[in-house]
């Protein structure tokens, strides 16, 4: 015989609660008391109950995938995020689909057709700006007409979207603070690329910090990248060529921080006995680099985790009012690629 389907008025009645009180225990659990969790949690074990996500999908008119748009899947960075982000997705019933755009235009095009054929409940946007179809313009109808999106990592100026970042202005002004400390006054930058907000916050925060401590903020202190390793090691090979040698770098992220000391040691150069040298993210491989990468770190799960919620909070309760910006707090790690200036 056909074994029947196990539905979820069978772990109602054996729970002995109503429908809706297991749909909360499910995928709103912080509106449930714990003892009728643990209720709702025993009678899906005994039945073995699994949702139909596509039948529910249906009956609550979505198609129970987000975009996550990210401009470089082989960063290491956005790993970490990803993984926040997929915790949530999973416990909420949400598919994620990473829209890796290689900071390709056309590559976004594409994505940016897929999100306007309704065919995403939501997007996460990790790439600094907001997709739009080739010929089209972000204009007031085609915002109108968007998903509800959320901003994480990267600020766009202007929008009105929940961003989830943390402060990096704040941030790059300790990193550089931490140099100054140890006695250093001879400090270059190494930023991403020209007009990224990236790039331009952590510039402002660098020359806060030589602000305060009284000195000269020198546009020829400033060095540009595009966050990779190769573009710190082109960096660096334009600082050696420089008038007055740095005694210590202060790099916009790891990789280009990373790639900085590779072309040091080509060079000659000793860190952090002749050259200091501080990233910014702590992704894993700085704490296993040699020598181990004093660094900025950023909350990257908590990031990621903070995101989907609020993208969760947008499409289940349409029209509510939520946190525009959310900062969450980064930490300077101090380990050996930073030494104080004899």
């Amino acid at each position: 015989m056909k074994k029947r389907n196990i539905t979820i008025d069978d772990v109602a009645r054996l729970a002995g609660v109503s429908n809706a009180t297991v749909s909360r225990a499910l995928h709103k659990p912080n509106v449930v008391s714990e003892k009728t969790r643990e209720r709702v949690r025993a009678a899906v074990a005994e039945t073995g109950y699994t949702e139909n996500v596509m039948a529910r999908n249906l009956r609550l008119d979505r198609t129970g995938l987000v975009v996550a748009l990210v401009p470089d899947i082989s960063n290491p960075f956005f790993s970490e995020i990803l993984s926040g982000i997929e915790s949530v997705a999973t416990r909420e019933g949400y598919n994620v689909l990473i829209g890796n755009t290689n900071n390709d235009p056309s590559r976004e095009h594409i994505y940016a057709s897929y999100i306007k054929s309704n065919l995403a409940d939501g997007i996460l946007l990790l790439n600094g700006h907001i997709p739009v179809p080739e010929g089209a313009e972000a204009n007031a109808n085609y915002m109108n007409n968007l998903p509800p999106m959320v901003v994480l990592c990267e600020r766009i100026p202007g929008s009105n979207f929940p961003t989830i970042i943390i402060d990096n202005v704040d941030a790059a002004d300790k990193a550089t603070g931490h140099l100054i400390e140890m006695g250093h006054k001879n400090i270059v930058h190494v930023g991403g690329p020209k007009n990224n907000v990236l790039t331009e916050d952590r510039r402002s925060g660098f020359f806060q910090a030589l602000e305060k401590a009284g000195i000269p903020q020198d546009q020829d202190k400033i060095f540009f990248g595009d966050f990779s390793i190769n573009s710190g090691k082109k960096a660096f090979k334009e600082i050696i060529h420089t008038e007055n040698i740095p005694t210590a770098i202060f790099c916009a992220n790891d990789e280009m921080a990373i790639g900085v000391i590779s072309a040091a040691r080509e060079a000659g150069f000793s860190v952090p006995e002749e050259i200091s040298v501080v990233g910014f993210d702590d992704i894993e491989l700085s704490e296993s680099y040699y020598p181990p990468l004093t660094t900025i770190h950023q909350p990257r799960r908590e990031i990621g985790i903070v995101a989907m919620e609020k993208l969760v909070a947008l499409l289940s309760n349409p029209g509510e009012p939520i946190d525009e910006l959310t900062i969450l707090d980064s930490e300077l790690i101090v380990r050996k690629s930073a030494k104080v200036f004899d």
